[in-house]
């Protein structure tokens, strides 16, 4: 069977048929929540262990260089916060998954990553030698940290699977986690600079952790959780991702791996402008590939309803195209009375609505038809909220 793109999925279902337009509900319907959130017990679970950690923290460094560790790590946590929510813009993710991404990377994925290198040293002892410092580097943490970091991916795929669509869903789940992880452990490793060598050698530090490799541990991530989003585009079901989530932890581990080494065995900068750059360059293209992606998905499936008589084709360019989302929006801005929130809220409605139907399209969630008829009703609200007087 072939595909119109290497990132299309089969059509493994009829989805419901689209009706001609009628009147527009009394009341504007929600979409149920199973599915698409965090869950509770989750957080109270992340909550306990953030404890923990704190009080590690706290006995293992201090206060004092805790709270400049903190402060330094925010700075590159923004940088890639503000970066994925730019890559997420074209269909925002549910906020209570983001954070719980965040706070996954952050509070689990390390709890993890530092249990582990716990029994270790129990087992093996302490042991301050140069080949155990460069397994401890090279070996151990890419497979440690990046198993701690893809298991949140994979908790958020199945827990979450609603919320889960194709490769951009999983490569915004994935940075996510590992900029909550990079933020932790870089509280870590700019408050013993501090305590080490004060502010000459914590700006070192800075400048190579939160400066020049800011995107690293999203990166990482980032490849397990392309994997993912990819098995979701094909219509993989919980039971079914483990081989997907293994290849893409490989992947991750690998790159994660070569980071570590050339710090470690090489000369970083010259690593760092050969091969780094160009990986990172890469995986920008990557992402705008997919993004384009995801914008020829959302118009072929508005188009549909436009075809039954929902929207105008001119609405499908407004909704489906980065020009035509921003037109939109400056013309929302420049009425008399400003309804650029009424034009965001009808973009996003419309958005969902086309991948609802594409996850009818495919058969993988049996109450995607229901989205599309709650979705229908939302973005035919949102249009009529936004042209009232």
């Amino acid at each position: 069977m072939s595909f119109p793109s290497p990132f299309s999925q089969p059509h493994g279902a009829a989805p419901a048929s689209i009706v001609p337009p009628s009147a527009p509900p009394a009341a504007i319907p929600s979409l149920p929540s199973r599915g698409r959130r965090g869950s509770v017990w989750l957080f109270a679970v992340l909550a306990v262990v953030l404890l923990a950690l704190v009080a590690y923290f706290l006995s293992a460094i201090g206060a004092a260089a805790s709270i400049v560790g903190m402060v330094l790590a925010l700075v590159p946590l923004t940088i890639v916060l503000l970066t994925v929510r730019a890559i997420d813009r074209w269909e925002p993710e549910p906020r209570s998954l983001v954070v719980l991404a965040v706070a996954w990377g952050a509070v689990a994925a390390v709890a993890i990553a530092l249990g582990v290198d716990l029994l270790l040293t129990l087992a093996i002892g302490v042991g301050d030698t140069h080949a155990r410092d460069a397994f401890r580097t090279v070996v151990q943490a890419p497979i440690v940290e990046e198993f701690a970091k893809g298991l949140g991916v994979l908790i958020i795929f199945v827990s979450a699977r609603r919320a889960f669509d194709g490769p951009v869903d999983g490569i915004v789940y994935g940075a996510l986690v590992g900029a909550g992880f990079a933020f932790t452990e870089n509280i870590q490793y700019f408050a013993i600079s501090f305590v080490d060598g004060g502010a000459p050698e914590v700006t070192t530090t800075f400048l190579l952790r939160g400066i020049l490799s800011p995107f690293a541990h999203a990166m990482f991530t980032a490849v397990t959780g392309f994997a993912l989003g990819l098995a979701a585009r094909r219509g993989a079901t919980a039971g079914r991702v483990i081989g997907p989530w293994l290849l893409g932890l490989a992947g991750a581990v690998v790159l994660h791996a070569l980071w570590n080494a050339s710090a470690q065995f090489f000369d970083f900068f010259a690593l760092y402008a050969t091969l780094q750059v160009p990986l990172f360059v890469l995986f920008v293209l990557g992402v705008l590939a997919l993004r384009r992606e995801e914008a020829r998905l959302t118009r072929a499936r508005l188009g549909e309803y436009a075809a039954a008589g929902w929207f105008t084709a001119q609405e499908v360019d407004l909704l489906a195209t980065g020009r035509g989302r921003r037109a939109a929006r400056a013309w929302a801005t420049s009425l008399p009375r400003d309804r650029t929130s009424e034009m965001k809220t009808f973009i996003s409605d419309a958005t969902a609505l086309a991948m609802a139907r594409q996850r009818a399209l495919t058969g993988r969630d049996p109450a995607a038809v229901d989205d599309e008829r709650v979705l229908l009703a939302r973005t035919v609200a949102a249009r009529q909220a936004l042209f009232s007087v």
